[in-house]
């Protein structure tokens, strides 16, 4: 059963955070990091993809770190559970991984999933991922859009014609074809010369007019649809 934990009264503020990982060692040491920020809280640890699912329904968090490899269910299977229920479209998942490339993380964004860290990260990156996930941020670097998403994606389908992109205007292919390389708002209004304003409204329309559960998802698409193709930028 999940193992649930408060502490009293919450400001509108705080990150609450559930952590997915079979690991007993591996969740109190993330519990004890974030726990001890002002503006997070973990509210729940569960051991297997199934309780993570249910733990997600019950509690709604913000950020599931999810580790892939759980019995029961595993946490690709527990991504995409949550992923496509409507009620927890505000969940945002991360994914905990032992190598940097592993080869279910790419599935694993294409489910739902909001961007992967390695277990052995550094304690602050850490906590700047959740709080970025929380903002609602992809936390894919563009290294990590180069390393992983190029590999995986030229191994996963052809890229498909590009129907799905057909009610986007210039503009905003442009700027699904940016972050499929890694950029963020900031990168893609000094790449466009406009403000970060600018960009972000684009990045929103694309997503919106794509379905697209956040901007992971539309690097997917990106490189799925052959706008960014796997080798480029290297």
């Amino acid at each position: 059963m999940a193992a649930v934990h408060r502490r009293g009264t919450r400001s509108p503020s705080m990150i609450r955070v559930l952590l997915a990982d079979d690991q007993a060692l591996v969740r109190a040491g993330f519990r004890a990091l974030l726990d001890a920020k002002e503006d997070m809280e973990v509210v729940g640890e569960v051991s297997d993809g199934a309780e993570a699912v249910r733990s997600a329904t019950e509690l709604t968090p913000d950020v599931v770190l999810m580790d892939i490899r759980m019995p029961v269910m595993d946490g690709l299977a527990a991504t995409r559970a949550i992923a496509s229920d409507e009620h927890l479209a505000s969940v945002k998942i991360v994914i905990l991984t032992t190598f940097g490339l592993d080869e279910y993380v790419f599935e694993a964004i294409r489910s739902g999933a909001s961007g992967f860290l390695v277990k052995d990260t550094e304690p602050e990156e850490l906590i700047q991922a959740v709080r970025v996930v929380a903002a609602g941020e992809a936390l894919l670097s563009p290294s990590v859009t180069r390393r992983l998403l190029a590999e995986f994606a030229s191994h996963s389908k052809e890229p498909q014609a590009a129907g799905e992109l057909a009610g986007l205007t210039e503009r905003e292919r442009e700027i699904v074809a940016l972050v499929g390389e890694g950029l963020s708002n900031q990168e893609i209004a000094e790449r466009l010369y406009v403000s970060p304003a600018t960009a972000k409204t684009h990045v929103s329309r694309a997503m919106n007019k794509l379905r697209a559960r956040d901007r992971a998802q539309l690097v997917v698409i990106a490189y799925e649809s052959g706008l960014v193709r796997p080798g480029w930028h290297e």
